[in-house]
């Protein structure tokens, strides 16, 4: 197809995605340690209560992600997509070394979590600034007969980083005794994403610049141009149940331990595996949003988890055995894998270039700010004032039906079917 782009060299997606995995990886680990965080540096009167300071400072961070989308979308959309990506990676890098190296409250009193939420915030600041360059790079470097496996590649890598957590808590919760792991090993775990900060600087370092090269044009860019609020809306309503979604599963790790009373091996190997299914199922996803479009494979997955959502959670209430939470994480991981990388290549090939990574790194944020970081919270408060173990999946369902309703009034943008026929049929060919 005349114009098309040439296939996009890995060594530039991994650059890309392996940093991305590198800050989701840091972000993510907090959720899985929050209980022994709150021992840390939330010391109260009840565990509920040290459990429920934990999770309030974990989603503070979510707090500044609008602005850090605002700052270094602009830079983005202005100075070009390398430099902000690089500004966000060393920005985490900082808070993932003051967050491990932070002496306990009983070391140091009311500092010690005044410098965790330190930490935190400086942390959702860059991670608000780097998911939209993250995606308009990607969108922008990669074929556009690819673009949906290319993106996808983005939530891949970030369910990766919570698979990886996933295995380094279960090591450490085999490895150590509950005495140990709450005074120092879920500081190896934040070490651990640390020491691979100068690995990602290098490899960003080497990125071309897509702000300014040519962009093949496309329908759906074009109506973008004028629409793009519309656009803006709806992906905001996808992106914040999307979230909500997501932080369920990742939450499993506390549900499955404080709630269900399961050990912590086995909390872990949960997430881990909801974790891995994801991984594995988002490029199949975007592989299949590439030939048959972003919409039917966005709605059919969404409503697949819609409904085994409650039969799984009512199951795993129901027989409380680590095998049956296992297989429910598995089935709700793969299709959640399935459903959610259409979404963001959607939103992001629908936004014009001139704004797409601000844009993008805005209403990304504003969402998992308002539903990340508070539905571990959220989850945790329903079951505690409802007794109620199922409200995790109440929670999670009402999301993915909200989230289906906006997927149905979404243009397609896929441009193998926004397209003509013929122009199809060439970008087929070109594809190859």
């Amino acid at each position: 197809m005349p114009g098309a782009a040439p296939a996009l060299p890995m060594r530039y997606v991994a650059a890309v995605v392996l940093g991305n995995a590198l800050e989701f990886y840091d972000f993510i680990a907090y959720a899985f340690f929050a209980l022994q965080i709150s021992h840390a540096f939330f010391p109260a009167r009840t565990p509920a209560t040290s459990l429920l300071l934990s999770l309030a400072t974990f989603g503070a961070g979510f707090l500044m992600r609008p602005l850090g989308g605002l700052v270094l979308g602009r830079i983005a959309d202005r100075r070009g997509r390398r430099p902000a990506m690089m500004l966000s990676f060393t920005l985490m890098g900082l808070g993932m070394v003051g967050l491990a190296l932070t002496p306990s409250y009983h070391s140091i009193g009311l500092l010690a979590p005044a410098l965790v939420l330190g930490w935190r915030l400086l942390q959702g600041f860059a991670l608000g600034g780097e998911v939209g360059p993250n995606l308009a790079f990607l969108v922008e470097a990669a074929p556009p007969a690819r673009r949906g496996f290319y993106s996808s590649l983005h939530p891949a890598t970030a369910d990766a980083a919570a698979f990886i957590a996933g295995i380094t808590g279960m090591v450490l919760a085999k490895t150590l005794s509950p005495g140990a792991l709450d005074d120092w090993g879920w500081r190896v775990a934040f070490l651990f994403g640390a020491s691979i900060v100068p690995v990602g600087l290098m490899l960003r370092r080497s990125l071309p610049e897509t702000l300014h090269a040519p962009e093949p044009p496309s329908p759906q860019s074009a109506a973008a141009t004028g629409s793009y609020r519309r656009v803006a809306l709806l992906g905001f309503v996808m992106l914040a149940c999307a979230t909500v979604i997501g932080y369920v599963q990742t939450n499993l790790t506390t549900y499955a331990a404080n709630t269900l009373h399961m050990s912590s091996l086995a909390a872990f190997t949960a997430t881990m595996l909801s974790g891995l299914f994801m991984t594995c199922f988002d490029p199949v996803g975007g592989w299949l949003s590439d030939r048959i479009g972003r919409k039917p494979v966005m709605i059919a997955a969404t409503v697949a988890l819609a409904l085994c959502t409650y039969p799984a959670f009512f199951t795993i209430v129901r027989f409380h055995t680590p095998a049956v939470l296992y297989v429910a994480a598995a089935l709700l991981g793969a299709l959640t894998g399935l459903a959610q990388p259409p979404v963001l290549t959607a939103v992001t090939e629908s936004l014009p270039r001139a704004v797409r990574a601000g844009t993008m790194a805005i209403v990304y944020a504003l969402a998992i700010s308002l539903f990340g970081g508070s539905t571990p919270f959220m989850v945790t408060w329903l079951i505690d004032v409802s007794g109620n173990p199922l409200a995790p999946g109440w929670y999670m369902l009402a999301a993915a039906v909200l989230e289906v309703g906006a997927m149905c009034l979404m243009r397609e943008s896929a441009p193998l079917v926004a397209t003509s026929p013929a122009e199809g049929t060439a970008a087929a060919g070109a594809r190859g």
